[in-house]
């Protein structure tokens, strides 16, 4: 719950909503960040014809399956150098030649195909895994709320962030705690799509989970599965002396959030229609993405257009090298004073929204550094029910700035320990972001 006040909420979301904003187009609307337990996910369909492959005609359906998933990297892979690198063509041939006869044969021969490309990102994700992932763009989950990532200096399971109102959060395991072991499985063995299968499952259920926590001691934690609502986007009005401020927290970037950020924006900048109407417009708002490890792309640009005006959204270099940049379009929805929060558990998609209000001098970012998650990927079915994410480009904000293992550097550090629960009654920082954006605010600007 966020506090002071309750957070509101439209009696019936669907039922006379403004018209949203155009979006800006290009590829990016179909492409994802985040390789998380719950990164949102988006198929896209790839164009072209198949490479050739000697007597194609005589391979059981098993070998097509790798010769397809083969194909589609071969064709889509953000870095074709890397794949000259590992002698890709030739890893194809050695999988062809050992005994491929089932599903899990292919999966098995796609997995150590993929592996010299030492790129995590880039993965097979067998059916459970792909529909399970798939799921999270229409908003809930069932597990225990932790968002997953490896860390950039060895590879290991972290924690992004937990989810908001789930058993993780509950428990307080904090962004950076590394997970060792799912139910006395190391995480290594498991990897990083394994260690996300472990910990979803049946409502219910217990999941024991061994943790290395930031200052170096271990416990365990045993947490009851149950369906998370993601919840991704929550707003309310905070009254400070002499002012009305606005504040909305995104929790992750999955398909509904561009339309209900709209709804808060035009909320905030006094355009509410119906019972989102209210008497003033706020004198500034407070954009909260602490915790949010990403999701959809092309939900994260949207958000980006509504809060941008003609401004440069990312910078992205596809697979020929070439550096294309994604800008938003004239005016904007909501144009007033604007903070935002962001902290280790930021990544992806919300880092592309952070840098981009950073770069334009639309806000100042306030918390701690952001995670670094700087390649993007897209998910392709491959007919069976499983299906690929590969990283098709990499991105820098508008001003060239690189995200990949760096994160973004806020322009005002906040005081740690970091509050446990961003929103809640105990949350220090965004009782200094009020404080701080209330300083920016002219005296005249308050409600009267």
């Amino acid at each position: 719950m966020i506090h002071p006040g309750h957070p509101l909420s439209p009696a019936d979301p669907s039922a006379s909503l403004p018209r949203p904003r155009q979006r800006p187009q290009g590829h990016l609307g179909q492409t994802l960040l985040g390789i998380l337990l719950t990164g949102a996910l988006v198929v896209s369909t790839l164009l072209g014809g198949p490479l050739p492959v000697p007597s194609v005609l005589a391979l059981n359906d098993a070998q097509q399956l790798v010769v397809e998933a083969w194909r589609l990297v071969n064709q889509s892979y953000w870095d074709p150098d890397q794949l000259e690198q590992v002698h890709w063509r030739r890893l194809r041939q050695e999988a062809l030649e050992k005994s491929i006869n089932s599903s899990t044969d292919a999966y098995r021969a796609i997995e150590a195909m993929l592996a010299p490309l030492g790129d995590s990102y880039t993965r097979l994700l067998r059916p459970s895994d792909y529909g399970a992932l798939r799921a999270t763009t229409q908003g809930t989950v069932s597990g225990v709320g932790l968002q997953l990532g490896l860390r950039a200096v060895d590879q290991h399971v972290v924690v992004i962030a937990p989810l908001d109102d789930s058993p993780a959060s509950e428990a307080h395991i904090q962004p950076g705690t590394e997970v060792l072991a799912i139910d006395g499985t190391s995480s290594l063995e498991l990897g990083l799509e394994g260690s996300a299968a472990r910990l979803r499952g049946n409502a219910g259920t217990d999941v024991v989970v061994t943790l290395a926590t930031t200052k170096g001691s271990q416990k365990e934690v045993v947490l009851e599965r149950r369906q998370v609502d993601l919840q991704p986007v929550r707003g309310q009005v905070l009254i400070r002396p002499g002012h009305r401020l606005g504040y909305l927290r995104i929790t992750q970037f999955s398909e509904p959030v561009p339309e209900l950020t709209d709804l808060w924006l035009r909320r905030f900048a006094g355009q509410g229609e119906g019972s989102w109407v209210d008497a003033a417009p706020v004198d500034g708002v407070i954009l909260d993405l602490r915790n949010n490890s990403g999701g959809l792309v092309s939900a994260g640009v949207a958000v980006a257009n509504s809060l941008l005006d003609n401004k440069g959204i990312v910078e992205t270099q596809d697979r020929g090298g070439i550096n294309a940049q994604q800008s938003a379009n004239a005016g904007a929805l909501y144009s007033g004073p604007l903070l935002t929060l962001i902290n280790g558990g930021s990544a992806s998609a919300s880092e592309i929204l952070a840098g981009a209000l950073q770069d334009a001098g639309r806000s100042s970012l306030v918390g701690s550094r952001s995670f670094g998650k700087g390649l993007i990927q897209t998910l392709i079915s491959l007919g069976d029910g499983s299906g690929l994410a590969v990283s098709v480009a990499r991105y820098r904000t508008p001003l060239g700035r690189e995200i990949q293992a760096l994160g973004l550097t806020p322009d005002h550090l906040l005081a740690q320990p970091e509050p446990l629960t961003p929103g809640g009654t105990n949350d220090t920082w965004l009782g200094e972001a009020q404080r701080l954006l209330t300083e920016q605010l002219a005296p005249e600007s308050g409600a009267n």
